[in-house]
């Protein structure tokens, strides 16, 4: 099982939108795929309709150290696509994580429990530093980072997310090497000027670093993501033909991209997703 969180120190810059949509597009593809909300503000947990709700969700997962999938793995609409809820409004479990001596790890020491039943386990996080941030990036194979591209979300990145992986490498001394970044530009409207002068910027600045890079999908500024959380489906289902007068591509061509280049190992399964989609 493959586990990727969606992680940023700053908010607004599309965390659930895309583990909602990469999420939607790899169980089209035929993977078993688990969605954990830790955003105390629960949007992930709302994207969906549920077939099946379970009485439980992250607070029992994480506080509890409950794993039952009948209990705490609801079900949605999405065939594969399954989900625990956010159930921590209060935020209670920022503290509980603070004072327990396993609370960065307790995440990584449940996984065992889920690798035998999907294949993908997406992490949605706060947007803000968090012990449960930290929590949820080191049980993670892979940290997966939204930027827009403003100077300002620029800078935060620098401040916030990278500090915070850099802080991490402490952890190196317990055997635990936290995941490689990688900087997902969304949002973008590639007609700005300064848009496309801050995303040169940002791969050059990471163009020698070994364990960060920027991703060459760039997911567009598009209405089709409004649309999507609007109707509660991926975006790839509901854009899968150019409109006419726009040039930026598809959200289907986007997130077929995007998860091809995080997950090569699946090409052949996500290249079907536009076929079976056509086909509908």
């Amino acid at each position: 099982m493959r586990v990727v969180s969606v992680v940023s120190t700053k908010g607004g810059v599309g965390k659930t939108t895309v583990a909602a949509n990469l999420g939607g597009l790899l169980a089209d593809a035929g993977l078993r795929v688990l969605l954990l909300d830790l955003d105390s503000q629960p949007t992930l947990s709302s994207y969906y309709a549920l077939s099946q709700k379970a009485v439980a969700g992250a607070y029992e997962l994480i506080a509890l150290n409950l794993t039952a999938p009948a209990q705490i793995v609801s079900r949605t609409v999405i065939a594969g696509l399954d989900l625990i809820i956010s159930n921590d409004d209060q935020g209670q479990l920022n503290t509980l994580l603070l004072h327990a001596p396993d609370g960065r790890l307790r995440l990584r020491n449940l996984l065992d429990h889920f690798r035998s039943s999907y294949d993908l386990l997406l992490i949605d996080t706060q947007g803000a530093r968090s012990v449960l941030l930290e929590m949820a990036i080191l049980a993670s194979d892979l940290a997966l980072s939204p930027i827009t591209p403003e100077m300002l979300a620029a800078r935060e990145l620098r401040r916030g997310t990278l500090k915070l992986l850099s802080e991490l490498e402490t952890f190196r001394h317990l055997g635990i090497t936290p995941p490689p970044l990688r900087l997902l530009l969304n949002q973008v409207n590639s007609i700005r000027v300064d848009t496309r002068m801050i995303i040169r910027g940002l791969r050059e600045t990471f163009a020698e670093a070994t364990n960060i890079s920027v991703l060459e999908t760039v997911v567009p500024d598009r209405v089709a993501y409004l649309n999507a959380a609007s109707l509660g489906l991926p975006a790839h289902r509901i854009e899968t033909r150019q409109p006419p007068g726009r040039h930026s591509p598809l959200a289907l061509a986007t997130m077929q991209a995007l998860a091809i280049e995080l997950f090569p190992e699946w090409l052949d399964a996500i290249s079907t997703v536009g076929k079976c989609t056509e086909a509908q």
